[in-house]
């Protein structure tokens, strides 16, 4: 996809306005299913949440009243901490789940474990899991979008929508300084 087809921060979508595309997709599980429209629409959002986050008033109030679920079966500082900051910026109730202290420690299954989770109606699962697959299932068995932030060496679509943003970012950013010589 070419960097000049990225959209600027769009002010309207940062305050809550219907976007012209909606994302299709229940969950974000990889990248192989999203179309290049899909991807555009993201790397947009995102871009304009770049720009929010410049300024000095960073919340939002898009996911008042949504219940986010963290739930990290492995370590990751920048990764679990990005989703917290991001869920609380936008305003949503945000539930970092510590599996060191659950009862998977005691050997419940992750099936059981996340229909504890489904139980409580949360509206997002972002999980991080050791095993490939392991996000799949969860997806299969859970009421709630499920947003796949790593698993194994399968997967990790977040990573690679930032990785993404940040090539467009820094191509956009290129072709400016190109253009002023």
């Amino acid at each position: 996809m070419p960097a000049d087809s990225i959209l600027p921060y769009n002010p309207a979508l940062m305050q809550g306005a219907a976007p012209d595309v909606a994302f299709r997709h229940r969950h974000l599980l990889g990248i192989e299913g999203l179309s290049p429209e899909d991807i555009k629409y993201v790397l947009d959002l995102a871009d304009g949440y770049v720009e929010l986050n410049r300024q000095a008033e960073k919340k939002r109030s898009v996911l008042r009243g949504r219940t986010i679920i963290n739930c990290f079966f492995e370590n990751s500082t920048r990764t679990r901490t990005s989703f917290e900051v991001a869920g609380k910026r936008l305003g949503g109730d945000v539930i970092n789940m510590s599996v060191a202290a659950s009862s998977m420690h005691k050997g419940e299954t992750l099936i059981d474990t996340a229909m504890t989770l489904n139980a409580m109606h949360p509206d997002v699962l972002i999980v991080r899991h050791p095993e490939s697959g392991a996000v799949q299932l969860l997806s299969e068995k859970l009421d709630c979008a499920v947003i796949n932030a790593g698993d194994g060496s399968h997967e990790h679509p977040t990573q690679a929508l930032l990785d993404a943003l940040t090539m467009t970012s820094c191509t956009a950013a290129s072709r400016a300084r190109i253009s002023h010589c």
